[in-house]
């Protein structure tokens, strides 16, 4: 007598279900992950270019063009946001606008320090707020 070898189709039916089951709640965690971390580098760049912005303001008491001193104010473009940047003699306003997955999102940081989120993606807050949303639900 020879035993059968392999699997029937109702194993590798409730296989195949498993692996849905699995891949249904790990794609959502995965997708909020890769967005957050997007958006920890656009913070990033925010805050470096208003160190920038800070030094060339230690250096010349002025935001804007000084002499032959050129402000750091200048639009970034990077693969996951972009930096616009305004700026008088005393003041700049600096606005990150995601690309691509999470180009819902754009943040704002002024010289004060005062940071801001005025668009974010649908479940992720509510806007306008006083800080940087990086997490879903809302929370800074």
């Amino acid at each position: 007598m020879q035993r059968e070898r392999g699997f029937s189709l109702l194993e590798l039916m409730i296989a195949v279900a498993i692996a849905g089951i699995l891949a249904s709640v790990a794609l959502p965690s995965y997708t909020s992950y890769v967005i957050r971390s997007k958006l920890v580098d656009m913070t990033d760049g925010i805050a470096a270019m208003s160190a920038n912005m800070e030094i060339y303001f230690q250096d010349n008491r002025t935001y804007a063009d000084s002499g032959s001193f050129t402000s750091p104010c200048q639009a970034v473009t990077s693969t996951n946001y972009s930096i616009a940047c305004t700026s008088d003699a005393t003041t700049y306003t600096l606005t990150a606008t995601g690309v691509g997955s999470i180009s819902d999102f754009v943040f704002t940081l002024n010289q004060a320090g005062n940071r801001g989120t005025t668009s974010v993606k649908t479940g992720w807050g509510t806007v306008p707020a006083s800080c940087w949303h990086v997490e879903p639900g809302g929370s800074c």
